[in-house]
């Protein structure tokens, strides 16, 4: 049988350099390779159109987001009234085909009535609010800061257009939940995050640094990593290196007062592979319990042994074991990388891992959306 699929995208997903848009950029691939035809419509601000993504798909549209004041002036979030689009109304009604919703960015349409009989996909990606609220947190920009609050209440006002969906797919466990309970008119499936990696290459034997990674740009990020050479990597001798996407004045400055650690800007794809794969520890810190962190899945399938808090594993299923270390206070990391630094990362070890991350099996996963998707009854 011969499946099509509309896919509203909140970015352009190549490359697929961050988190909410590696997911996409995986789902596409897996779904062409599973046979699906994706009318693929994307919102640009900042990255370009993109020829890797014709060759996944039917058709890619691309539509500019209305950025500006007056696109806050309204009780609609902005990251959601900046993406209302006539063009996109308009291609959408021109198949019959059903449409996934990427991320509550997107979701505009669903109260729309003209789309009442369509098939209606939320893909969820975070609780937008608490994740606004926790961005506000550790934001330095006081005006910044003012505008998370305003748009995480927003956020959470619209949230409610949800229970117009046919279909929600949350990235973890513990968000399903939270769907189920929320809206129960709703089904709401599990559906872990696509991703890069097909096969688990770790490499067995010993690395010679610590590496912490993401994009840096991101006030969660940049908070991290700060928390972590304050109370951990500049108590230790070990080689450190923190690479990541556009790191700020800041923490360019933190890093260079201390010799043990280096700082690697904006690697290209081929670059941070081999930094993940050859590295001995990656530590992995968050404040947030929300989504799913890519960056984990990264170094579960590509990296040798991981240090984390419990946040990053909130409602993955994974569980701590010999080469997955969950530690919560600065003791307890310095305490677990000075175990691990010179421990060999044993054919034990890689099974252990492989084991580990099976239901993140991406070929498993896409089979999974088109069976929920394609059996939805029709409205």
């Amino acid at each position: 049988m011969s499946y099509a699929l509309n896919i509203v995208s909140f970015d352009v997903p190549f490359p697929a350099n961050y988190g909410g848009v590696i997911d996409v950029y995986y789902k596409l691939y897996w779904l062409k390779k599973a046979g699906v035809k994706i009318y693929l419509h994307c919102f640009t601000y900042g990255r370009k159109p993109a020829k890797e993504l014709e060759v996944l798909c039917e058709q890619v549209f691309y539509y500019k987001r209305k950025t500006g004041l007056i696109s806050n002036l309204s009780l609609t979030p902005y990251t959601v009234l900046s993406r209302r689009s006539v063009e996109l109304e308009e291609n959408l009604l021109t198949n019959e085909h059903p449409i996934l919703f990427e991320v509550l960015h997107t979701c505009y349409l669903l109260t729309d009535k003209r789309f009442a009989n369509r098939k209606k996909i939320y893909r969820h990606s975070n609780i937008e609010h608490d994740y606004y609220l926790e961005l506000a947190k550790s934001e330095k920009s006081r005006l910044k800061k003012v505008y998370l609050i305003i748009e995480a209440f927003k956020l959470k006002f619209f949230e409610s257009i949800l229970k117009q969906a046919d279909l929600i797919l949350a990235v973890n466990k513990k968000d399903t939940d939270y769907f189920v309970n929320k809206f129960p008119q709703v089904r709401s499936v599990y559906l872990p995050s696509f991703h890069p990696n097909a096969e688990v290459t770790c490499k067995t034997g010993t690395g010679d640094y610590i590496l912490f990674h993401g994009n840096l740009s991101v006030s969660e990020n940049y908070e991290a990593v700060n928390w972590l050479i304050k109370n951990v990597f500049s108590k230790i001798k070990f080689k450190v290196v923190i690479a990541g996407l556009n790191p700020p004045d800041f923490l360019i400055r933190e890093v260079n007062q201390y010799s043990n650690m280096q700082l690697r800007k904006n690697p290209n794809e081929d670059e941070m592979t081999q930094l993940i794969r050859n590295a001995q520890v990656h530590v992995l810190y968050t404040a947030q319990p929300t989504g799913l962190k890519l960056k984990l899945l990264n170094v579960l399938f590509k990296g040798r042994f991981v240090i984390c808090n419990t946040h990053l594993v909130s409602g993955t299923g994974l569980k701590a074991n010999d080469s997955l270390v969950l530690a919560e206070t600065s003791g307890e990391f310095l305490a677990e990388l000075n175990r691990c630094f010179y421990k060999d990362f044993s054919e034990a070890a890689l099974n252990q891992r492989q084991q580990a991350i099976q239901h993140f099996n991406n070929r498993v996963n896409a089979t999974k959306l088109i069976e929920e998707v394609f059996s939805l009854p029709p409205n």
